[in-house]
């Protein structure tokens, strides 16, 4: 009985021998620990956030102001007293006697100065009267291109096009001349092509006296067929003259 609940409640009128019925046991799966170990071997060490196993840096060590600034070597005591050259000799002091050199430094240096090449003094030039000095090789004013031994030579490369290009124009024409023979083309002599270009200005001539007999009025329409179709024909004998005097080869095909 609650002693918290005073005598006159109706709790204290229930019989307190009343015992909970037991529970039954929880039930737990053979396969527990199998299952637990294969999920332990299975996980990964990076699957928390970061590694799993990370040295906790000590509370001690925590980051201090002007920790990260670079610091300056020791100071090193300064002390005036000590001398920072060699002391002056004394006038007391002599130096070391009796060193001698054996080598004659006149003769050596006049043989230096008598076989030795002279020194040419390097070209220059002055383009502004403030005696501004440039150097004359770079500048393009010595001919040293003139000069060397393939100047004026035609390149080998040059050669070898010129070369393809010429045999070239002989396959060239030696596949006209085929093709000329296929076709059993004619070509026209100088006597012949003489004798048609005459007779085509013989033509142009008949042709023009006929144009020039035309009435001054042309009034009817047989005399403006008529004058058109000199006109014609008179333009094709200027074509065909033009075309022969232009071209001194001519070839006919044979029927």
């Amino acid at each position: 009985m609650d002693p918290t609940c005073p005598s006159e409640c109706i709790y204290n009128l229930i019989p307190s021998d009343l015992k909970e019925p037991p529970q039954p046991p929880r039930y737990i799966s053979i396969f527990k620990a199998t299952v637990k170990d294969d999920m332990q071997k299975a996980k990964t060490a990076m699957k928390t956030m970061g590694p799993a196993k990370v040295e906790v840096p000590s509370p001690k060590d925590f980051l201090k102001k002007h920790s990260k600034e670079k610091t300056l070597p020791p100071k090193k005591k300064f002390d005036r007293n000590v001398p920072k050259k060699p002391a002056v000799p004394l006038r007391t002091d002599h130096p070391v006697m009796g060193i001698q050199s054996e080598k004659n430094f006149i003769n050596t240096n006049a043989a230096d100065v008598i076989m030795g090449v002279a020194k040419k003094p390097k070209p220059i030039y002055v383009d502004k009267r403030t005696g501004d000095k440039h150097d004359v090789e770079p500048s393009g004013l010595v001919p040293k291109y003139i000069n060397k031994k393939d100047y004026g030579v035609t390149p080998e490369y040059i050669c070898k096009r010129n070369e393809e290009i010429r045999k070239a124009q002989e396959e060239y024409d030696r596949y006209i001349q085929e093709n000329l023979k296929k076709a059993a083309m004619k070509r026209l002599s100088n006597e012949e092509r003489e004798a048609v270009l005459q007779g085509l200005k013989k033509n142009w001539e008949e042709v023009h006296k006929e144009f020039q007999s035309l009435s001054v009025f042309i009034d009817s329409i047989p005399k403006k067929i008529r004058k058109q179709r000199l006109e014609e024909e008179m333009k094709q004998l200027e074509h065909d003259i033009g075309v022969i005097e232009k071209h001194k080869i001519i070839y006919i095909a044979n029927k």
